[in-house]
C-alpha cells in the first residue's frame, strides 16, 4: 500500500472521453486538440484543484495541462497532440491547503476576526512559492515574507494576500503531497489524411484505351493526370493480384466461365501467385513501384485493397490446406451467403491450430507492399475475420509504420462497425449510401458526430460502390449524381467514389437489385476516359474547395440549419482556424424548391445589423445578407450552393 493512500481525499470520477476503461484509444491527427472532461470532488469545504497530465509514448515525463472548473463539481481541460503515435492521458486531483488558507484569511479579515494565526500560517507558503516562483517573482514574494514575519505589519500582509499577484501565484505554484490520479487513457494520433482524403477507384483491367483489350498497370500511370485534374488524392485500386482460373466466375457472376472471361479480382491467387504478386496481364512488379512514384508526384497515394481469402488454386491452398475449412467429403468450403455462392473464394478458416504460421504471413503481405509504397489499405469485409485479429496486426503494422491508414469496408451492423473502428481501423465505410431523405441525413451526421462515436468511427462517404448500384442512382439523371456527390463531400472529410461508372451514370442494374449489371468486377469494361460533363465539373469544383477550406476538412464540427422545406437542406461547418462554410443543397434534384433560411447573424460571430459576405464556390457569384432570415432558391441546374463566409 502506498504511503499516502490514507491521506489522498480527492475523487476523480466520470473522465471523458474514453473508451472501455481505456482498452481502446480515441483517435485524433497530428496538431488536432483533446479535450477532457471529468468529475472532480473531496470531502468537506476544501478547495479542490485539477489538471490533465499528458505525454506522448516517447516521452518519460508528463506534460501538465491546467483544469478548470465548470461547475458542479466538473473540470475540464485539453492538451493538443504534435506527434504521430500513441499519446496517454490522465486527471488529477487535490485539495489546495494554500488557497483554502487564503480564503478563509480573508473572509475573517473581511469578518473582524483576528487572524493573527492565519498570518503564522501563511509563513511556510510564503517560503514555498519563494523556492518555486521565478526571479521577477522574488522581490514581491520577498515583501510578502516581510509583511508575515512576527514584525511584519498585519495591514501590509491582508493587502499582499488579496492581490490578484498572490492569488495567481498560489494557482501556479501549488503544495500538493497528496494526488489523487485517475486511470491512464489512450489517444493514437494519425497523420492528417486519416481526416481527410479524397478518394477515386476504378479497375486497373479497365483502364485501356481499346475495348476489349486487358488494361495495365502502365495504362493505370496514363489515367493518374485525369484523376488529380479532378481534385483526388487517393486511387484506390482493386487486388491486382493473380486470379484464380478453378471455378472462375463468368459475366454477372455467372457460374460457368468463357475463355476469354476474366473473373472476379478477389478471386485472388493462381498458378502465378498469390498476394504479394501483380496479376501477370497488369504487369510486373516493377510497374507497380512506377506507378506509385509517378502517382505521389501528382499528390495522389495509392491506396490498396487487402482481401483475406483465396481462390482454389491459390499457393495457400495446397500449402497450406488447415487455413480453410475441409468438409466430411474432402472438400473446401468456398464462400456462400444463400442463395449467392462464390466458389471462387474460399474463406479463411481463422480457428486453425496453425494460425500464428497464417497472422504471420498476413502480416507479411502488409510489409510486402508497405515497402513498395503503399501506405493505404482499403481492408475487404473486415468483420468476418476475428476482431482479435484486426486489433493485433493493425497495431503491429502501426508500431513500425505509423503513416499506415486501414479503410474498413464493413456494411455490417452499427455495433460490428464502431468495434472495428475502435480496433484501430483509420476510416470506415458508412450507411450514407442509403440515406436519402433530409431526417436520415441529419439524423446519420447526429448520430456519427456525437458521443463517443465521434472518437473512434472516423466516417468515409461513397455514393457507390462496385458492390452497390444503390436505388438512388439507377437512372440517368445527371442532377441526382451532381447532389449524391455533393453530399458526401461536404457533409464528410473523407469521401470517395467509384468511377468512371458514376459520372458516366452507368446505371444499368441486376433486375430488382442494388447490384451493377456487366459488373467490372466479373468483366473487363471501356470507359471514355477524356469525357468531361456537369458530375466532373461537380467533382473538380468541390474537390478544391475540400482543399482550400479547412471547414471541410474535418466532419465533427457541423451544425445543420433550418428550412421549412424537405426537400431543402442547410449546414453550417468550422474549420480549426475559424472559418466557416454554409452548404445548402436542394435534395430533391428534379423540381425548383425554394424557402426562407434561418441563418442567427451570432451563430456566425456578428451582431444582427452587420453583413454577411457570401462567395459561392461553385460559380464564384457573390452576395451580401442583413438579418437572420434568406430566401433561396435552387433548381436542376443549380442544386446546391457551397458558401465561404465572411
Amino acid at each position: 500500500m502506498k504511503k499516502t493512500l490514507g491521506q489522498v481525499r480527492t475523487v476523480i470520477r466520470n473522465v471523458y472521453p474514453q473508451v472501455a476503461g481505456g482498452k481502446y484509444a480515441i483517435k485524433r491527427v497530428v496538431d488536432e486538440t483533446v479535450q477532457v472532461w471529468a468529475d472532480v470532488f473531496a470531502d468537506g469545504h476544501d478547495v479542490v484543484r485539477a489538471a490533465l497530465e499528458y505525454r506522448h509514448e516517447s516521452d518519460t515525463k508528463w506534460s501538465e495541462s491546467p483544469a478548470e472548473s465548470i461547475g458542479m463539481d466538473r473540470w475540464t481541460a485539453q492538451f493538443q497532440v504534435t506527434r504521430q503515435g500513441r499519446y496517454e492521458y490522465r486527471f488529477i486531483g487535490w485539495t489546495d491547503s494554500a488557497l483554502y488558507w487564503l480564503d478563509g484569511l480573508i473572509k475573517k479579515a473581511d469578518a473582524g476576526v483576528d487572524i493573527e494565526l492565519e498570518i503564522e500560517e501563511g509563513r511556510p507558503i510564503i517560503t514555498h512559492l519563494i523556492r518555486q516562483a521565478s526571479k521577477e517573482d522574488k522581490p514581491f514574494l520577498n515583501e510578502a515574507k516581510e509583511a508575515f514575519s512576527a514584525k511584519g505589519s498585519r495591514e501590509d500582509a491582508l493587502t499582499i494576500a488579496s492581490s490578484p499577484r498572490f492569488s495567481a501565484l498560489l494557482h501556479a505554484h501549488p503544495k500538493r503531497p497528496f494526488i489523487a490520479r485517475s486511470e491512464t487513457f489512450p489517444v493514437y494520433v494519425d497523420r492528417e489524411k486519416a481526416r481527410f482524403s479524397t478518394w477515386y477507384e476504378f479497375f486497373p483491367r479497365s483502364a485501356g484505351d481499346k475495348e476489349g483489350v486487358h488494361g495495365t498497370l502502365k495504362d493505370v500511370i496514363k489515367r493518374l493526370p485525369r484523376v488529380a485534374e479532378l481534385g483526388f488524392d487517393t486511387l484506390y485500386l482493386p487486388p491486382i493480384h493473380p486470379i484464380g482460373e478453378i471455378d472462375r466466375k463468368g459475366k454477372n457472376n455467372t457460374t460457368v466461365a468463357a475463355d476469354d472471361d476474366v473473373g472476379s479480382c478477389w478471386g485472388i491467387g493462381s498458378k502465378h501467385g498469390g498476394h504479394t504478386e501483380v496479376h501477370p496481364d497488369l504487369g510486373a512488379i516493377q510497374d507497380f513501384k512506377r506507378l506509385v512514384k509517378e502517382a505521389n508526384k501528382l499528390g495522389i497515394e495509392i491506396a490498396m485493397d487487402y482481401a483475406l481469402q483465396a481462390a482454389p488454386d491459390h499457393p495457400w491452398v495446397t500449402e497450406h490446406k488447415d487455413w480453410f475449412k475441409v468438409r466430411p467429403d474432402g472438400s473446401i468450403q468456398y464462400a456462400e451467403n444463400p442463395p449467392k455462392k462464390y466458389q471462387d473464394i474460399f474463406p479463411i478458416n481463422f480457428e486453425t491450430k496453425d494460425w500464428k504460421a497464417m497472422w504471420d504471413e498476413f502480416h507479411a503481405i502488409l510489409v510486402h507492399w508497405i515497402d513498395l509504397g503503399v501506405r493505404i489499405f482499403r481492408v475487404d469485409n473486415p468483420h468476418t475475420k476475428p476482431f482479435g485479429f484486426w486489433e493485433w496486426i493493425i497495431a503491429t503494422v502501426k508500431e513500425e509504420y505509423p503513416d499506415v491508414l486501414f479503410l474498413s469496408e464493413a456494411f455490417t451492423r452499427p455495433a460490428v462497425m464502431q468495434e472495428l473502428g475502435q480496433l484501430g481501423f483509420t476510416q470506415s465505410y458508412t450507411y450514407f449510401t442509403w440515406r436519402n431523405t433530409k431526417h436520415e441525413l441529419i439524423e446519420y451526421i447526429h448520430e456519427l458526430t456525437s458521443g463517443l462515436t465521434s472518437e473512434t468511427f472516423r466516417p468515409n462517404f461513397w455514393p457507390n460502390t462496385p458492390d452497390i448500384n444503390p436505388w438512388s442512382l439507377q437512372n440517368p439523371d445527371e442532377h441526382q449524381y451532381r447532389i449524391r456527390y455533393f453530399l458526401a463531400a461536404t457533409l464528410s472529410s473523407n469521401c470517395g467514389v467509384y468511377g468512371p461508372v458514376y459520372e458516366l451514370m452507368d446505371h444499368q442494374a441486376v433486375s430488382g437489385k442494388e447490384e451493377y449489371w456487366n459488373s467490372e468486377k466479373f468483366q473487363l469494361r471501356h470507359w471514355d476516359w477524356k469525357a468531361r460533363n456537369a458530375i466532373t465539373e461537380t467533382y473538380t469544383k468541390v474537390n478544391q474547395a475540400r482543399k482550400d477550406q479547412p471547414a471541410l476538412q474535418q466532419t465533427n464540427h457541423i451544425e445543420f440549419v433550418h428550412m421549412a422545406n424537405e426537400n431543402l437542406m442547410a449546414y453550417l461547418k468550422t474549420g480549426s482556424d475559424g472559418s466557416q462554410v454554409l452548404c445548402v443543397v436542394n435534395l430533391d434534384g428534379h423540381h425548383p424548391q425554394s424557402a426562407q433560411l434561418e441563418l442567427n447573424p451570432e451563430r456566425l460571430g456578428k451582431s444582427y445589423d452587420e453583413s454577411i459576405h457570401l462567395k459561392d464556390l461553385m460559380d464564384g457569384s457573390t452576395y451580401e445578407w442583413r438579418g437572420d432570415s434568406h430566401y433561396i432558391q435552387l433548381d436542376r441546374e443549380h442544386p446546391f450552393h457551397l458558401f465561404a463566409l465572411s
